[in-house]
């Protein structure tokens, strides 16, 4: 695969609380690009944005697209995909985006870095754009899998290991 089998990939920051995150930008394109050379997808010529937001922007996500009235750390949004004319317009994967507060809470309560936590969601979220999903055993197994191997190459640990399973 080559750079230009990887999507581009414009990252929004809609929330004043990414900005003590400077590497933020740059862990979520590193993610984005390893997940794209490491799985089997069509994603040439193809584009996704990734929106930086708060708590309260993605309970506001959640409440309006799933129903469920919270924060989340990550949501994906697929784009539909119809027939494409013969021209050169890029394909749209989808949105995704990711909550820094729940993000920050999740990664300290587990004891991880940021940096990981936050690449783990943005894997998670691009793995979803092209169609995994774990909303049974087995699709969640073959979903944790690829996550567990995008993130090695990426020099991240497990991120489904807990530490009773280290002993």
């Amino acid at each position: 695969m080559t750079s230009a089998d990887i999507p581009a990939t414009e990252v929004l920051v809609t929330a004043d609380c990414w900005n003590s995150e400077s590497d933020a930008e740059t862990t979520i394109h590193r993610a984005i690009e390893t997940a794209a050379v490491m799985v089997d997808a069509d994603t040439a010529d193809a584009e996704l944005a990734i929106m930086l937001t708060d708590d309260a922007g993605i309970r506001t996500l959640n409440k309006n697209w799933r129903g469920i009235d919270k924060p989340t750390n990550v949501l994906s949004f697929p784009a539909q995909q119809s027939e494409r004319a013969d021209d050169d317009t890029p394909r749209m994967l989808g949105d995704i985006a990711i909550a820094y507060e729940t993000t920050r809470s999740e990664a300290d309560a587990e004891h991880k870095p940021f940096e990981h936590h936050l690449s783990h969601l943005a894997v998670h979220g691009f793995l979803h754009l092209i169609g995994y999903d774990h909303e049974n055993d087995n699709d969640a197994e073959i979903m944790e899998g690829l996550e567990r191997d995008i993130l090695a190459q990426l020099g991240i640990p497990d991120p489904y290991a807990h530490d009773d399973q280290v002993n």
